[in-house]
């Protein structure tokens, strides 16, 4: 009787609120599918038909989110049948693997499922996803987000991470808790509020809890970090840094020492009309927080140690991506940009744009904690590190400068000039290998044929004597705005120092815009390499075949 009755009373609560739950609400999607259709390539290495043993690879997703006042709600589809060359094999599957439900105010906010989810700059906790990369390690659990007063945020959030399709279970990985508090002083401090200086603090702590089942070693079964932050703000000027601290937490990356772990980002930043100056500094010792110590992929990390290297998205500047080195690393990037006047010798009628960036990541130094015990063994202290010293092992340097002017309401081009250092045995693993020293130049020119139609033009060279030797690149594309475009484009390794190996990798491309959905369809070969978004990296193989890609939203 009282199922009978529970049942009745739930059908009369929708039939009462129906109206509202269809009119007043509103519901969002979005989808999109990649799809790979190999073939053999012998003259690029690829004999076999199919790589992995797949000769189709698909990635597809779809998101629906609805939404009623302050209540929303929301589910993710998700289909890798079978990933895309590259992607973890243990991405294999489909489901939907998330789910979420929350409750929006102007004093609270809950959410119940998985969320995603950053403190400060992430040193210590960051949840994201990245289609692109197959990375997802969002939090399946509860967040709650507390406005007690003007200029006052705090958050708690408690739950397990996503690995793959694999189900949470008692000891298979940790569960996260976390909190964060920041306050806008001049929000919150009456008189405060058109004061020169603007002035945020923030503060936060993540403590991960997994079960010791090591049969070797005695391993920290909570293991806590910390972090405090601080954000100026004076007219043109700029200062922002956070400083993280985590307990020693042995694990796969760090070959399972009991160092503790600290990281620091700062970041001086001056602007103006027509000029921008950022200078940013960052130094990791032993930092790599996961919710499984034994997971030594790009899987299951609680925080985010953000490189401060500039993003390329010119195919041959970014061949050579850097990877953050979370056992340890000092970096260092300076962005100066610049807008020569209009009207100027140099500026001519319409400005020209100069951006010249330098970045450069050290190891840091490491000094053993006594006499008989060698650097990083397992079980131990591992080393000792000065705070203030740098090593002279260069992981990485990237000095690049970037002209961009427009000649006419017909005519405008990009000019760069990139001078790269790539220590490609610690970023990759090539163990062995010699750093690459690199010189690339580009040329990017593009051509106004009409106010629907354009041109653009790419020529690129990549000259060096490592690794598969010096590139030329060129690209060719044709755009009918706002719908059609085609490209031709071709990547040749003319200097590969195994003669074999001097392949050209050609693509022909065409793609079709319809208000917010797309598709692009390409054919043509796949170099091998790295693709990095964040700091974070992927491996690529050679392939060659056909590629598609749809997406949409609403």
């Amino acid at each position: 009787m009282r199922k009978v009755f529970s049942i009745v009373f739930l059908l009369s609560f929708f039939y009462s609120y129906s109206q509202d739950f269809i009119e007043k609400a509103q519901v969002n999607g979005s989808f999109q599918l990649d799809g790979q259709y190999y073939h053999a390539d012998n003259a690029i290495g690829i004999n076999d038909s199919t790589i992995d043993g797949r000769k189709l690879g698909l990635n597809g997703f779809g998101n629906i989110s609805y939404t009623l006042g302050k209540f929303s709600a929301g589910v993710r589809y998700e289909a890798f049948l079978t990933p895309i060359a590259g992607f973890d094999p243990l991405q294999q599957g489909n489901g939907v693997p998330y789910m979420w439900a929350s409750y929006q105010s102007d004093f609270i906010g809950v959410t119940v499922g998985n969320f995603y989810e950053q403190f400060g700059n992430g040193l210590i906790l960051r949840t994201y996803e990245e289609w692109t990369l197959g990375y997802d390690n969002s939090l399946n659990g509860m967040k709650l987000v507390i406005r007690p007063a003007t200029g006052i945020t705090v958050k708690a959030v408690y739950g397990s991470q996503r690995y793959y399709w694999q189900k949470f279970e008692n000891g298979n990985r940790g569960i996260v808790r976390g909190l964060d508090a920041e306050i806008d002083l001049n929000s919150t401090i009456k008189g405060w509020e058109s004061a020169p200086i603007r002035v945020i603090f923030g503060a936060s702590g993540v403590s991960k809890y997994q079960k010791d089942s090591d049969p070797l070693f005695n391993l920290p079964e909570n293991v806590s970090a910390f972090a405090g932050r601080m954000n100026l703000s004076a007219g043109k000027f700029n200062f922002a840094t956070e400083y993280a601290n985590k307990i020693n937490d042995p694990s796969a990356i760090n070959n399972f020492i009991y160092k503790e772990g600290q990281a620091v980002l700062s970041s001086l930043s001056f602007s103006q009309p027509g000029l921008g100056v950022v200078l940013q500094l960052k130094r990791v010792d032993n930092m790599s927080f996961k919710s499984d110590r034994g997971v030594d992929g790009n899987a299951l990390d609680i925080n985010f140690l953000p490189p401060i290297n500039r993003t390329h998205s010119y195919s041959l500047a970014a061949r050579y991506p850097y990877a953050t080195q979370p056992n340890g690393e000092m970096g260092m990037q300076f962005q100066l940009n610049y807008k020569i006047p209009k009207g100027s010798k140099l500026g001519g009628k319409y400005g020209t744009g100069v951006a010249v960036n330098f970045s450069q990541v050290n190891d840091i130094v490491r000094n053993p904690i006594n006499d008989t015990t060698p650097v990083n063994s397992q079980g131990t202290l591992g080393y000792e590190s000065d705070f203030f010293k740098v090593s002279d092992h260069i992981f990485f340097r990237d000095l690049n400068i970037e002209i961009n002017k427009k000649f006419s309401r017909k005519w405008k081009a990009v000019v760069q000039y990139m001078n790269l250092y790539y220590d490609i045995a610690t970023i990759e693993g090539h163990a062995g290998e010699e750093p690459v020293k690199a010189n690339i130049g580009l040329v990017d020119v593009t051509y106004n044929i009409s106010n629907r139609n354009s041109l653009r033009l790419e020529l690129q060279g990549l000259f060096t004597e490592q690794d598969d030797g010096d590139w030329a690149a060129a690209m060719l594309e044709y755009t009918i705005a706002p719908t059609w475009f085609f490209t031709i484009a071709d990547q040749y390794n003319y200097g590969h120092p195994d003669k074999s190996q001097q392949n050209h990798y050609y693509a022909f491309s065409l793609g079709y815009v319809k208000q917010a959905s797309r598709i692009a369809l390409t054919y043509g070969r796949q170099s091998e390499g790295v693709i990095c978004i964040g700091g974070v990296c992927r491996q690529v193989p050679a392939s060659s075949g056909l590629t598609i890609s749809l997406s949409t939203s609403f």
